[in-house]
């Protein structure tokens, strides 16, 4: 393998004056930009906190439906005789406390 061999030049007063002018306003620019997109997070911030409510409410009805769902799923099979209408009931009744626990766990560890 052939090896690099990197050749500067030597930059003279006014080159060198000129790389240290664009390398200061290219640290300004990044710093400049830096505190937009700090506002830009805090802005998203805002805004999925102020979704969080709408949110929880949704999941809570949603745990509601599937509540009603499985109960209809589970008086099917108990008047159907099935074996594993105890398993399905388990199921079903574990997804509607999983949602509501979830819901209210997120909503107590983040503070919202």
């Amino acid at each position: 393998m052939e090896m690099f061999r990197w050749k500067l030049r030597k930059l003279n007063r006014k080159q060198f004056t000129e790389l240290g002018a664009t390398l200061v306003l290219t640290a300004l620019h990044f710093a400049a930009t830096a505190q937009d997109g700090i506002a830009g997070i805090n802005e998203a911030n805002q805004k999925v906190r102020s979704y969080f409510a709408a949110g929880t409410q949704l999941m809570y009805a949603v745990g509601a439906l599937l509540g009603l769902i499985g109960a209809v799923k589970v008086y099917q099979k108990w008047n159907a005789g099935d074996q594993d209408t105890g398993k399905v009931a388990a199921a079903w009744f574990g997804s509607c406390v999983f949602l509501v626990v979830v819901a209210t766990v997120i909503q107590s560890f983040f503070g919202v």
